[in-house]
């Protein structure tokens, strides 16, 4: 192949983003100097923080720029290779998806083996939303057995998988939200013990119903309704993981809620936010014990795959409409 397309960042979006938001483009395919590797990319991830990115503003991570294109997790063939310890056909994940060829520094990708698991996991349970999950319940949340857990968008990427290491590791009761009674049913497959649809009515009165003696931890994806409903149901010393809050990425107007933060006083609450880049330290004891359970059968996960690079902006809109059970992903 001569040619290659990408995905570029035509507007900046005022809300909720359109397929307007991008642009398709075709490109050469790059050719590696010293140092660097070429990748055929075979699967990209869409996530929600790509939301925030696509606004000119100061935050964790530098705004992607207009007319350039998105980057974010892939996984893919090297297809040629100017770098000490990578040759053609090495898979390797790394950070320059939308696109189909990437050019780039071999010390920014990473081969994984894709004897352990199928390539999609590097992006997904055993990537870094994997270790978003672990590190967020297990370091930032610091769930201990017997206790009651609540994950907001719980059959997303993130969320399904915290709630299976939370029984894996011993939580008394496992509660999760969701946008259908389809995937209010799947985590109860997952093994949740408790399961709601959002859209069925307050949060907060189906939270009471699912987990009538509180909780001790909540892993936040959501925020809004959820977040508040979560310091309410929280009992003394109880811990927020607060992972996302995919409610209000498109809102043009402050959300309302939590309106209760003054419970966190009298209650000893402790919510932390918390970003994977700073768990690195995990990842190996992630890989191994998550790697171990999947082999073993004891932890599931889902995916949504869109094919054709083309879609990808289409796969990312469906992400943030909830239309995803698992990772969503782009056969590129």
């Amino acid at each position: 192949m001569t040619t290659n397309r990408e995905i570029h960042l035509a507007a900046r979006p005022q809300g909720w983003p359109t397929e307007d938001t991008f642009r398709l483009v075709t490109t050469d395919v790059p050719t590696p100097g010293p140092g660097q590797i070429v990748v055929r990319n075979t699967y990209l991830s869409v996530d929600p923080y790509m939301r925030g990115r696509m606004n000119d503003v100061k935050s964790y991570v530098a705004p992607f720029a207009l007319d350039a294109p998105l980057d974010g997790g892939a996984v893919g063939e090297v297809v040629a290779s100017e770098a000490d310890g990578f040759a053609p056909g090495d898979t390797v994940l790394h950070g320059l998806g939308w696109r189909e060829y990437a050019l780039l520094d071999a010390k920014a990708a990473r081969t994984v083996d894709p004897d352990l698991a199928p390539v999609t996991a590097y992006l997904g349970v055993l990537g870094m939303t994997g270790l978003t999950a672990y590190a967020g319940l297990l370091d930032v949340a610091a769930m201990k057995p017997g206790e009651t857990v609540f994950v907001s968008g719980a059959a997303g990427a993130v969320g399904s998988v915290v709630g299976q290491i939370a029984k894996l590791k011993g939580a008394g009761r496992v509660v999760g939200s969701a946008g259908s009674p389809a995937k209010v049913d799947r985590l109860k497959a997952l093994g949740f013990d408790a399961a709601f649809d959002y859209h069925g009515g307050p949060v907060r009165e189906q939270l009471r119903a699912a987990a009538p003696d509180g909780i001790d931890v909540y892993f936040d994806n959501v925020g809004g309704e959820h977040l508040e409903a979560a310091i309410g149901a929280m009992r003394p010393h109880g811990r927020a993981a607060v992972c996302g809050m995919i409610a209000q990425y498109n809102a043009t107007e402050p959300p309302a809620a939590p309106r209760n933060l003054a419970l966190l006083i009298g209650k000893r609450l402790t919510l932390r936010g918390f970003l994977v880049g700073d768990h690195g330290h995990l990842r190996d004891q992630f890989v191994r014990e998550v790697a171990g359970w999947l082999r073993d059968g004891k932890l599931a996960y889902d995916e949504t795959v869109v094919d054709g690079i083309e879609n990808a902006p289409a796969a990312f809109l469906g992400l943030l409409r909830g239309e995803n059970l698992g990772k969503m992903l782009v056969k590129v």
